[in-house]
């Protein structure tokens, strides 16, 4: 690789995380915020993209799994974000892609991919849900088959 392309590429990485936005600014110097997620793509690699709707409607809810269980294959039809307080959860995506989400991680769910989340540890998995979704409109979608 030749010296100017290096530097060339110096720069852009520091012109890049310049444009990142500063998420304290607006905040008192005491305030610490803490970015947890800032993303693009869900976590199958799909834009992110709002619903169309008159009757938006956000929704939060948090979700318990105990050591052992599953929460059985369903899908999302709205953007949906978590946070993981607690425990470790491992997610299988129709297809195959598999991952491993721990406590103080978030992610922008799939939207319409099927995928199913195991709690293999030994303590609950808690996290946050948030929902961009519609009012009286299912968050979740189940398989016909169930």
């Amino acid at each position: 690789m030749n010296a100017r392309f290096q530097v060339f590429a110096v720069f852009l990485a520091v012109a890049c995380l310049r444009a990142e936005p500063d998420d304290s600014k607006g905040y008192k110097k005491e305030i610490q915020v803490t970015p947890l997620l800032r993303t693009l793509t869900t976590i199958a690699g799909q834009p992110i993209v709002y619903p169309k709707t008159d009757a938006a409607q956000v929704t939060a809810v948090q979700v318990e799994i105990p050591p052992g269980a599953q929460t059985g294959w369903h899908k999302h039809p709205f953007p949906c974000f978590a946070y993981i307080l607690s425990g470790a959860l491992e997610v299988e995506m129709e297809g195959g892609k598999t991952v491993r989400l721990t406590a103080g991680q978030a992610m922008a769910e799939s939207i319409n991919v099927m995928h199913n989340g195991t709690n293999k540890g030994i303590e609950p998995v808690k996290l946050v849900l948030f929902v961009m979704g519609e009012k009286e409109k299912p968050f979740t979608e189940r398989p016909d088959t169930e």
